[in-house]
């Protein structure tokens, strides 16, 4: 049954409705709780490659402000995509490792392209010269904790050690070279410690796409994965390992397929700086793994993947 209400009633209704949506406004205004968008600030790249006329080269740089801890490559912050469709932006995680990071330098060097590489605090003490060989390349560096925890696990003391020691290891390695770049080991993201992050202003990368490198352990079915996700997407920031062997081996065919389909590398830097706390300083000198590298004991036995102390 439709009821027609009388002219005063209709009128008082409407005047209730638009009094209901502006209290409704005042309550929560547009975007409440959203996080405010990144400052970007976008260049041209280096496109031409001598001795490579089909390299992908970088096609645009994007230096971020890091203030306030912004996140990129998550659901939760679309408001930070700052990719066109065809753009990618190539990560490296759990570097750096020997044998292995070599091979993935020099396929990058071959396509005259970047990529950011988040370095465990541990593999940096073992293998400094290869994480010199990064910065050398002119790639991003920023940084992946100390010994990979999972931070869910930690207390909240624990986890900020895991974080800080990971970033001294490293400033010790290459100092000013490290930039205000974190990613969760696991893409694990515990509230308390993206807080804290924010209030270091560091930057929280997490993945479009994941290579699953680290599942997979063949590099033509890395190299399928990662193909068949960016076709679906269109564009990216991709998550590898050059700590795998799937990926150093397959590295170079997988650049050649991504120029062959046309996508475009973006880099990224960062605005500012990040430097360790004297706190975490001084814990990393006194460190077993440290001290044993600074002594030059650290050595790899044949077959085992991971380094001892002699």
């Amino acid at each position: 049954m439709r009821i027609v209400l009388p002219g005063a009633i209709a009128a008082l209704a409407v005047l209730l409705a638009v009094s209901h949506v502006y209290a409704q406004q005042e309550a929560s205004p547009p975007n409440a709780g959203a996080q405010t968008p990144a400052a970007l600030v976008s260049t041209p790249g280096q496109t031409s490659c001598p001795g490579n006329p089909h390299a992908l080269g970088v096609s645009r740089t994007v230096e971020i402000d890091t203030t306030g801890g912004p996140l990129f490559g998550s659901p939760e912050a679309k408001q930070n995509d700052f990719l066109q469709p065809g753009k990618i932006v190539l990560t490296f995680d759990d570097s750096p490792w020997k044998g292995r990071t070599p091979k993935v330098l020099a396929a990058l060097a071959r396509h005259c392209t970047k990529a950011t590489f988040f370095a465990i605090g541990k593999h940096s003490v073992w293998y400094p010269d290869e994480l010199r060989e990064i910065a050398a390349a002119g790639h991003t560096i920023g940084w992946h904790t100390w010994s990979h925890k999972n931070l869910f696990k930690l207390t909240e003391e624990e986890g900020k050690t895991e974080i800080e020691l990971g970033l001294a290891a490293e400033r010790f390695v290459i100092g000013d070279a490290v930039v205000p770049f974190f990613r969760f080991p696991g893409l694990r993201h515990p509230e308390a410690m993206m807080a804290y992050l924010g209030q270091r202003n560091v930057a929280i990368w997490a993945a479009d796409i994941d290579s699953k490198d680290y599942h997979l352990r063949n590099s033509k079915k890395v190299i399928a994965s990662v193909m068949t996700q960016l076709t679906k997407r269109g564009k990216g920031i991709i998550l590898m390992h050059d700590f795998q062997q799937s990926t150093a081996d397959g590295i170079d065919t997988l650049l050649d397929d991504l120029q062959a389909r046309g996508f475009k590398v973006v880099a990224v830097r960062a605005k500012g700086q990040i430097k360790s706390l004297p706190a975490y300083d001084a814990m990393l000198t006194a460190n077993a793994d440290f001290q044993c590298s600074r002594a030059g004991k650290t050595t790899i036995p044949a077959g085992a993947p991971k380094p001892h102390c002699d």
